[in-house]
């Protein structure tokens, strides 16, 4: 009903124009509906597909399909997923890919000393009961037949500047630079030698992780390996007694990796076991050093042919002025430097590193 202008009448009849419009507004906000509709659902696909933690690639995938037109695919969609951290703060791992591994862990190369130490045999020490040095045959006995002993086969070796007596004994020399604390040092037979001949796995701890179950051929070939054995400073092999690799390394740090991996090659080849300790503090040292390669073996055999069996000479009557030495000053100054094992006034206390050769 409308006025119009002297009484109430009917809506009149709507023009071509009027309905042309309606019909305009009509479909645009049929329209306009539509597309936010299309926004909405085009908001709810990229949302679950963005999110790596809640999808996995092959879900983005199938979203990827099932869009009806490429240009609502998220552009990470095909994309594996990155690591993001979760709201505990954990990661989340991404799938392996052709150009992503995961490390592995560190393993020394082979052929390094480093990966024959992890490769011993790790068991506890046995106990000393039985050990002397006497167990390891005759001191600096000839192994090799070369008709030269074996001491003076490693100070021929290992010295500079030599003075010979003959082709086999040497009277002098130097170790330039000593291996276990960096000096020069100096040998004189006979006299204030700062030298001694250090076996770098000691008798007694080989005695302890093996040894003592071995045949007598198998112990006098250790005891004089070239492997085995190095002209060194006398105090500091003193020093280091019958240690291992957890109780002594070389003053000289520069050295201790060629120490350990000599020590590793020792037990290598004489299949001698390491305590958990030692073989840790074997690792220790070579993980700073994990090229260092394991030193050859050498010729020298496992087992060596004993001495032909003899009458030992009868001793004559010995004067307590002529078996007893306060000191190596003393057996110096009587001319009876070095003393070995058997000979009048040779003492355990004299022979400090336990060699069989005292006052050397």
């Amino acid at each position: 009903m409308y006025w119009d202008g002297s009484r109430w009448t009917g809506a009149p009849a709507t023009t071509p124009a009027r309905r042309g419009v309606a019909t305009w507004i009509g479909w645009g906000g049929l329209c306009l509906v539509a597309i936010l509709g299309v926004a909405i659902a085009l908001a709810v696909v990229g949302g679950a597909t963005a999110d790596p933690q809640d999808q996995a690639p092959t879900h983005a995938l199938s979203s990827e399909i099932a869009s009806p037109s490429p240009a609502v695919a998220s552009p990470s969609s095909s994309v594996a997923p990155t690591p993001t951290a979760t709201a505990a703060g954990t990661p989340t791992p991404s799938p392996p890919s052709a150009t992503s591994h995961p490390t592995p862990p560190t393993q020394a190369a082979k052929g390094t000393a480093l990966a024959a130490a992890d490769a011993l045999t790790v068991k506890g020490r046995a106990p000393k009961t039985g050990y002397s040095r006497d167990q390891f045959g005759q001191a600096w006995f000839d192994t090799d037949r070369n008709g030269c002993d074996t001491r003076n086969d490693i100070l021929r070796r290992d010295l500079t500047d030599r003075d010979m007596k003959n082709s086999c004994k040497v009277l002098a020399g130097t170790r330039a630079p000593d291996p276990y604390t960096g000096r020069s040092v100096r040998f004189v037979v006979g006299g204030g030698s700062e030298i001694d001949i250090d076996h770098v796995v000691a008798l007694s701890d080989a005695w302890q992780k093996g040894a003592a179950t071995w045949p007598a051929g198998k112990r006098l070939a250790f005891a004089n390996d070239p492997l085995v054995l190095l002209a060194v400073d006398a105090g500091a092999n003193r020093s280091k007694g019958d240690g291992d690799a957890a109780t002594w390394l070389p003053p000289n740090r520069s050295y201790r990796c060629q120490y350990v991996a000599r020590q590793v090659a020792v037990k290598v080849k004489y299949q001698l076991w390491v305590t958990a300790a030692e073989r840790d503090a074997m690792v220790r040292v070579l993980s700073t050093c994990p090229g260092t390669r394991l030193p050859d073996p050498g010729p020298a055999p496992t087992v060596a042919a004993l001495p032909t069996n003899r009458a030992a000479p009868v001793p004559a009557p010995e004067t307590p002025s002529s078996t007893y030495y306060a000191n190596c000053a003393a057996v110096r100054a009587a001319g009876a430097a070095p003393l070995r094992v058997g000979q009048p006034g040779y003492s355990r206390t004299l022979d400090r590193d336990g060699d069989g050769v005292a006052c050397e």
